[in-house]
């Protein structure tokens, strides 16, 4: 999700450099422009004025402003930072389609989606985000009130725990978490501890000694066992209770340790709900986002080839996508090169080594001999072979 982040900021900035290109060059054209302007007027109102003094013959002015104006040459001094500007602005629409593609129809085929799941994934999107006002009301101009109906309590649960964190109030994150101890326990998350952690450093941030001992005595004996050295070094913060921004423990007062917790939480809440830690919508969209420029370019081969895509079972080409948006094994044969699929699994043989059925069939005579493992000198029978599940 990160890299894909990164990519996006990447590709804008490249677009917005390309902006600030064409408005460089539209600034230089229009001070030019404006140079040139007054320079013309300078010339005509000397004239005017020459020809108001001595209003007896015109002509000799006239012929003087004329040659004035031939001096500057104002089409001469514009064509340059005109031209200039006209291949910025004409790379610039090239720049905005290749990052911000108007027509991505081409990129995907005609499905019918169940709108109730779409409006519930949408919905519990905006529920994940906090988002609790702008969640009911797309659920009501959708017109399906049951959609996420059950993630809206949940999820609001979590939002108030998070901002009651975020003013430094722990009492409903840490009621969660005692509530929860035993499949936080099962799950090997250390989040309570955390909450302890933060709220005694808390305490001994307020220079209150006694108070902050009197804690870690009631609340991490329970942790000693498998935390023990975290325990010792919160007890070696005692020493430097009133100077505690200036001791080796100065950075357990960072700020980033409350996010950290804050997020370790949020993982939590939505593991024990058995809900992915990231919005499915959110990692749709990053993994379109990244996957969608080659499909793109793929399918305006194809066009151009007039080939049907439509109906292919497998793309033709790869389409690479990050290790976050990976979540099935993917198994390539060694032999063909290609990638299993329903029709050609992976087949394992009896000597532990892994091929598609196809190359299988194909080194096999369809069964009727046996072969070599490409991969050690074990004679197969094809009929030994069994179907191997990732």
């Amino acid at each position: 999700m990160i890299d894909t982040v990164n990519r996006m900021k990447m590709e804008l900035n490249s677009l917005k450099d390309a902006f600030d290109r064409v408005a460089k060059k539209q600034k230089l054209s229009c001070s030019k422009t404006q140079e040139v302007m007054d320079q013309i007027v300078q010339e005509i109102e000397k004239a005017i004025e020459v020809m108001q003094s001595s209003p007896l013959d015109y002509k000799p002015v006239l012929a003087e402003l004329k040659k004035k104006l031939h001096e500057i040459a104002p089409l001469s001094q514009l064509e340059g930072t005109q031209k200039e500007l006209n291949i910025a602005l004409s790379k610039y629409p090239k720049a905005l389609e290749k990052i911000l593609n108007p027509d991505i129809s081409k990129a995907y085929r005609n499905i019918e989606f169940d709108s109730h799941t779409v409006n519930q994934i949408i919905a519990s999107h905006f529920y994940r985000q906090g988002l609790i006002e702008v969640g009911d009301c797309f659920i009501t101009e959708a017109g399906d009130v049951e959609a996420a109906a059950a993630m809206r309590s949940l999820f609001q649960e979590l939002y108030q725990i998070l901002e009651a964190m975020r003013s430094m109030n722990l009492e409903p994150a840490m009621k969660w978490a005692a509530t929860n101890s035993d499949k936080l326990k099962e799950n090997g998350s250390d989040l309570q501890l955390r909450l302890h952690h933060l709220m005694f450093v808390k305490i001994l941030q307020k220079g209150s000694r006694d108070e902050a001992l009197k804690y870690a005595r009631t609340n991490f004996a329970s942790f000693a066992g498998n935390h023990m050295a975290e325990i010792q070094k919160l007890m070696g913060c005692l020493l430097y209770s009133d100077r505690l921004h200036e001791s080796p423990y100065a950075h357990l007062l960072s700020p980033t340790n409350w996010d950290i917790v804050a997020e370790e939480l949020t993982r939590q809440f939505c593991n024990l709900l058995g809900q992915s830690y990231e919005s499915p919508l959110s990692v749709t969209i990053a993994a379109g986002v990244q996957g969608l420029p080659p499909l793109l370019k793929f399918m305006t081969v194809m066009a151009g080839k007039k080939q049907e895509w439509q109906s292919m079972k497998q793309l033709p080409v790869p389409v690479e996508l990050d290790k976050e948006f990976q979540f099935h094994s993917i198994f390539v044969c060694p032999v063909s090169k290609e990638q299993s699929t329903d029709d050609n699994p992976p087949m394992l043989m009896p000597c532990g080594h892994v091929l598609c059925k196809q190359s299988i069939n194909k080194m096999s005579k369809n069964g009727s001999k046996s072969f070599k493992c490409p991969y050690c000198p074990t004679d197969i029978n094809a009929t030994q072979c069994s179907h191997l599940n990732f």
